[in-house]
Protein backbone atom coordinates (compact mmCIF):
# COMPACT_ATOMS: atom_id res chain seq x y z
CA UNK A 1 0.00 0.00 0.00
CA UNK A 2 1.55 3.64 -0.95
CA UNK A 3 0.76 6.27 0.84
CA UNK A 4 -0.37 9.46 -1.33
CA UNK A 5 2.29 12.50 -1.16
CA UNK A 6 -0.35 14.79 1.32
CA UNK A 7 -0.46 11.51 3.67
CA UNK A 8 3.35 12.21 4.21
CA UNK A 9 4.35 14.06 7.38
CA UNK A 10 5.54 17.43 6.27
CA UNK A 11 9.29 17.75 7.82
CA UNK A 12 11.03 20.93 8.88
CA UNK A 13 8.91 24.36 9.78
CA UNK A 14 5.17 25.33 8.05
CA UNK A 15 4.98 28.28 6.79
CA UNK A 16 3.22 30.11 10.10
CA UNK A 17 6.47 29.33 11.85
CA UNK A 18 8.87 30.40 9.37
CA UNK A 19 6.29 33.53 9.69
CA UNK A 20 7.02 33.71 13.31
CA UNK A 21 10.84 32.62 12.80
CA UNK A 22 10.94 35.94 11.01
CA UNK A 23 8.98 38.25 12.80
CA UNK A 24 11.38 36.94 15.82
CA UNK A 25 14.58 37.69 14.06
CA UNK A 26 13.02 41.32 13.15
CA UNK A 27 11.84 42.35 16.59
CA UNK A 28 15.50 40.83 17.93
CA UNK A 29 17.89 42.87 15.07
CA UNK A 30 15.54 45.81 15.70
CA UNK A 31 15.07 45.78 19.84
CA UNK A 32 19.16 45.53 19.86
CA UNK A 33 19.81 47.62 17.09
CA UNK A 34 17.98 50.69 18.61
CA UNK A 35 19.49 49.65 21.86
CA UNK A 36 22.87 50.00 20.88
CA UNK A 37 22.31 53.80 19.28
CA UNK A 38 20.81 55.21 22.76
CA UNK A 39 23.86 53.39 24.42
CA UNK A 40 26.94 54.10 22.17
CA UNK A 41 25.62 56.68 19.19
CA UNK A 42 23.42 58.96 21.53
CA UNK A 43 25.10 58.58 24.65
CA UNK A 44 21.56 58.14 26.29
CA UNK A 45 23.41 56.82 30.10
CA UNK A 46 25.31 59.88 30.26
CA UNK A 47 22.66 62.44 28.87
CA UNK A 48 19.90 61.11 30.69
CA UNK A 49 16.87 62.04 28.53
CA UNK A 50 16.45 63.63 25.09
CA UNK A 51 13.34 65.98 25.27
CA UNK A 52 12.02 65.11 21.31
CA UNK A 53 7.79 66.54 22.08
CA UNK A 54 5.11 66.90 25.14
CA UNK A 55 4.51 63.51 24.51
CA UNK A 56 7.91 62.04 23.62
CA UNK A 57 11.11 61.94 25.01
CA UNK A 58 13.97 59.02 24.98
CA UNK A 59 15.02 58.80 28.45
CA UNK A 60 17.88 56.51 29.68
CA UNK A 61 16.06 54.12 32.10
CA UNK A 62 18.05 50.32 33.43
CA UNK A 63 15.77 47.76 34.09
CA UNK A 64 16.36 45.66 37.06
CA UNK A 65 12.41 43.70 36.86
CA UNK A 66 11.02 42.18 34.22
CA UNK A 67 8.42 44.24 32.65
CA UNK A 68 7.87 47.69 33.18
CA UNK A 69 10.11 47.51 36.16
CA UNK A 70 8.02 44.70 38.06
CA UNK A 71 9.43 41.68 39.67
CA UNK A 72 12.95 43.28 40.39
CA UNK A 73 15.76 41.14 40.20
CA UNK A 74 18.05 41.77 43.06
CA UNK A 75 21.38 40.50 42.76
CA UNK A 76 23.14 38.59 40.18
CA UNK A 77 20.92 35.08 40.56
CA UNK A 78 18.01 37.05 40.10
CA UNK A 79 19.40 38.95 36.77
CA UNK A 80 20.52 35.12 35.69
CA UNK A 81 17.56 33.74 36.53
CA UNK A 82 14.85 36.05 34.56
CA UNK A 83 17.58 35.99 31.48
CA UNK A 84 17.43 31.67 31.34
CA UNK A 85 13.47 32.28 31.77
CA UNK A 86 13.13 34.61 29.15
CA UNK A 87 15.66 32.03 27.13
CA UNK A 88 13.67 28.74 28.00
CA UNK A 89 10.08 30.82 27.17
CA UNK A 90 11.45 31.22 23.94
CA UNK A 91 13.24 28.02 23.11
CA UNK A 92 9.56 26.68 24.16
CA UNK A 93 7.24 28.84 21.85
CA UNK A 94 9.98 28.38 19.17
CA UNK A 95 9.17 24.41 19.54
CA UNK A 96 5.39 25.34 19.68
CA UNK A 97 4.88 26.78 16.77
CA UNK A 98 6.96 24.64 14.83
CA UNK A 99 4.01 23.12 13.44
CA UNK A 100 1.73 26.36 13.29
CA UNK A 101 -1.05 26.46 11.18
CA UNK A 102 -2.44 29.99 10.94
CA UNK A 103 -0.13 33.02 10.24
CA UNK A 104 -1.42 35.47 12.80
CA UNK A 105 -1.08 33.90 15.95
CA UNK A 106 2.38 32.58 14.73
CA UNK A 107 3.66 36.12 13.93
CA UNK A 108 2.60 36.71 17.38
CA UNK A 109 4.30 34.52 19.07
CA UNK A 110 7.58 35.36 17.40
CA UNK A 111 7.58 38.56 18.48
CA UNK A 112 7.28 37.79 21.60
CA UNK A 113 10.39 35.11 21.17
CA UNK A 114 12.02 38.18 19.63
CA UNK A 115 11.11 40.33 22.65
CA UNK A 116 12.02 38.07 25.25
CA UNK A 117 15.26 37.02 23.69
CA UNK A 118 16.19 41.24 23.56
CA UNK A 119 15.68 41.59 26.90
CA UNK A 120 17.58 38.51 28.04
CA UNK A 121 20.62 39.43 25.53
CA UNK A 122 20.40 42.92 27.78
CA UNK A 123 20.60 41.38 31.17
CA UNK A 124 23.78 38.45 30.03
CA UNK A 125 25.51 41.52 28.68
CA UNK A 126 24.74 44.32 30.67
CA UNK A 127 22.86 42.40 34.03
CA UNK A 128 19.85 44.35 33.51
CA UNK A 129 17.60 46.46 30.66
CA UNK A 130 18.03 49.21 28.43
CA UNK A 131 14.60 50.75 28.34
CA UNK A 132 14.20 54.68 26.79
CA UNK A 133 11.03 54.91 24.97
CA UNK A 134 9.53 57.52 26.99
CA UNK A 135 5.52 58.61 26.13
CA UNK A 136 4.46 59.34 30.08
CA UNK A 137 3.74 63.14 28.71
CA UNK A 138 1.12 61.47 26.82
CA UNK A 139 -0.56 60.30 30.24
CA UNK A 140 -1.91 57.49 28.03
CA UNK A 141 1.61 55.12 28.46
CA UNK A 142 3.33 56.28 32.23
CA UNK A 143 6.08 53.37 31.86
CA UNK A 144 9.45 53.90 30.16
CA UNK A 145 10.05 50.49 27.88
CA UNK A 146 11.55 49.34 24.51
CA UNK A 147 11.36 47.94 21.37
CA UNK A 148 11.30 44.07 22.94
CA UNK A 149 8.63 45.35 25.68
CA UNK A 150 6.65 46.50 22.27
CA UNK A 151 7.20 43.70 20.29
CA UNK A 152 6.06 41.18 23.40
CA UNK A 153 2.97 43.40 23.79
CA UNK A 154 2.05 43.56 20.72
CA UNK A 155 2.51 39.72 20.25
CA UNK A 156 -0.24 39.53 22.83
CA UNK A 157 -2.34 41.72 21.09
CA UNK A 158 -1.85 39.40 17.93
CA UNK A 159 -2.77 36.35 20.10
CA UNK A 160 -5.57 37.86 21.60
CA UNK A 161 -7.03 39.76 18.23
CA UNK A 162 -6.69 35.83 16.79
CA UNK A 163 -8.35 34.54 19.77
CA UNK A 164 -11.55 36.60 18.95
CA UNK A 165 -11.21 35.97 15.45
CA UNK A 166 -11.29 32.71 16.09
CA UNK A 167 -14.58 32.47 18.75
CA UNK A 168 -16.32 34.62 15.60
CA UNK A 169 -15.99 32.45 12.97
CA UNK A 170 -16.94 29.27 15.19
Amino acid sequence: MSMAASDVPAKGPTRPALIAYGAALVALALDQASKYWVVNVLDLPDRFQYHLSQVFNLTMVWNDGVSYGFLKAHGGMGRWALALFSFVVAAALAAWVWRSVRALPAAGVGLIMGGAIGNALDRVRMGRVVDFLDFSGSHVFPWVFNVADSAITVGVALLILDSVLGERRR
